[in-house]
């Protein structure tokens, strides 16, 4: 930009604010880094219109100030003013002109800085001045109609140009900086957005932990990984421990994976879905006129997943009547079908997963102790979502893209949000989030979902499964001291039949994907409770 120089009195003096506006606009096309194209500007002022010492103030950013400090702000951007004049420009709110601009939001207009008590001369020493009549001028810079700083200049009286249009001009010029800062935070905003959440997605296609479709990097569950690992080449049995929702599905699967046994059948049995009478013909098979209705012969799970893997997921609620049945097979290889007579051979690797606590099972009679200690070779405990706070980020993104794919949305999280998510309790661990992540793909109206909108999706409390009722020894009797060592029976407290509304039993079965053995289970009812609570709500 060739220097200017100032204007003499035949100045035609709208050509000069042409030129102006027309090199301020063209700085503004070239860069929007607000230094460069704001003192560039304040030299324009000077340059071409006589307007000296042009300066911006603006408020001052304090995050760390205690709640109710009173609001400073100071000088950014100068052009005619030294560094020491720079710095001495600070003003509370309120304070001389320019404070009185800030807490208005209204121009001020001196004509004469002498004769204005008003007027600090703070940046600027009256010495520093022409010693002829000096005007000041101060207009609001304002963003969504709230003042954030002010334009100010000096302005010699002595000039042969009207007031008017220096005033139009700078409102003109203040009302486009206004613009330029609002649009330099909202780009900002946005790329701290974008490199979070880069982050976040880079964090999550480099973890180790992504094997198997685990996601994660959390000590706990490469803790956990490490142990699946090194057992994945045995043919010992794993038992999976932790609570509901922590994915056992894919631990067991993840054993499967790392194994010889990889090309070969994965079948997995869910045992809390299955009920007592079908147990035996649905995990060893049956043999033709086995039962009324049994027109063919049928192969079981296990002989199913022969040579193989078979996972048994909540292996707890086994039938006392089948776990006999089901540690012969383990131990030698061999089944009977349902109505058979003949030996089956089977070599298969059994995962095993249980949410409950298996040895006070085991003490309460609920549970085989030899199975018990069959199954208990290898345990490996999962973490909850609680223990592995860190992953969250990546799982919620991880089933936003998947949601997302699947119900052709376009739904993203904002860094508040996944703070958000990360403060949550979760009680109902990784299966939660990811209810909740799709509940709000499918819902939102926002295309970038913020930390707000989130709470709407999120329950007001989080209530923990209820845990199975500890045992109660039985009493025992002279008459009956002989039985006491035999397994009690597993006992539910009376619930009537009214104890759970239709709001909660709809809840309970969209929690679990329609899955009535498990919503049971989670309400704390048998599976019969359940059916006849739906039955009686008109529901099934």
């Amino acid at each position: 930009m060739p220097p200017h120089s100032p204007p003499s009195p035949a100045t035609d003096w709208h050509a000069q604010e042409l030129l102006l506006m027309r090199e301020v606009m063209r700085l503004i096309g070239r860069s929007l880094a607000p230094g460069l194209v704001l003192r560039e500007m304040l030299h324009l002022m000077s340059e071409l219109l006589g307007l000296n010492r042009g300066r911006i103030v603006l408020v001052d950013a304090a995050p760390t100030a205690p709640a109710g400090a009173p609001r400073t702000a100071s000088i950014q951007h100068a052009y005619g003013l030294t560094q020491a004049e720079v710095q001495r420009g600070c003003y509370a709110w309120g304070e001389g002109i320019t404070g009185r601009v800030l807490a208005t939001g209204q121009p001020a207009i001196v004509q004469d800085i002498d004769a204005e008590p008003l007027f600090l001369a703070r940046a600027v020493e009256r010495s520093q001045l022409p010693p002829e009549t000096v005007a000041f001028i101060a207009l609001p810079i304002e963003v969504n109609n709230a003042p954030i700083g002010v334009l100010a200049c000096h302005r010699i009286r002595s000039r042969q140009r009207h007031l008017n249009d220096d005033l139009a001009v700078l409102r003109v010029l203040a009302t486009l900086v206004g613009q330029l800062l609002q649009l330099e935070a909202l780009v900002a905003e946005q790329t701290r957005q974008l490199q979070a959440r880069n982050a976040v997605l880079a964090n999550a296609l480099n973890t180790k932990s992504a094997r198997y479709g685990l996601i994660g990097s959390s000590p706990p569950l490469l803790q956990a990984l490490s142990e699946l690992e090194r057992v994945s080449q045995t043919q010992a049995t794993v038992l999976l421990l932790g609570q509901s929702g922590t994915g056992k599905e894919l631990f067991a699967r993840a054993v499967h994976l790392a194994s010889g046994r990889r090309d070969r059948p994965f079948i997995k049995v869910n045992c809390s879905a299955i009920p007592d009478a079908l147990f035996e013909s649905e995990l060893f098979g049956y043999e033709k006129g086995a039962f009324t209705g049994a027109s063919t012969a049928r192969a079981g799970w296990f002989e199913q997943a022969d040579s193989g893997t078979i996972f048994l997921d909540e292996i707890g609620e086994l039938p006392l009547a089948l776990q006999s049945k089901l540690l012969r097979t383990l131990q030698e290889g061999t089944l009977v079908r349902l109505g058979g007579q003949r030996e089956v051979k089977v070599n298969v690797r059994l995962v095993a997963a249980t949410h409950r606590d298996l040895a006070a099972d085991v003490e309460a009679g609920r549970f085989r102790q030899d199975l018990y200690y069959r199954l208990h070779v290898i345990p490996i405990h999962l973490p909850s979502l609680a223990e592995r706070r860190e992953d969250i980020r990546a799982l919620a993104l991880h089933f936003v893209s998947r949601a997302n794919q699947a119900h052709q949305r376009n739904v993203n999280l904002s860094p508040d949000a996944l703070a958000r998510l990360e403060e949550h309790p979760w009680p109902g661990n990784i299966r939660e989030l990811g209810n909740v992540i799709e509940r709000l793909v499918l819902l939102t109206n926002d295309t970038l979902v913020t930390r707000a909108e989130l709470d709407r999706f999120l329950p007001a409390a989080s209530v923990p499964l209820p845990s199975p009722p500890a045992p109660q020894p039985p009493a025992t009797t002279g008459a009956t001291a002989q039985s006491a060592a035999a397994p009690a029976p597993l006992v539910r407290d009376y619930a009537p039949a009214q104890s759970h509304s239709v709001l909660v039993l709809q809840t309970a079965l969209a929690e679990h994907h329609g899955n009535q053995s498990r919503a049971a289970q989670s309400l704390g009812l048998t599976l019969r409770q359940f059916s006849y609570r739906l039955r009686k709500a008109g529901l099934k």
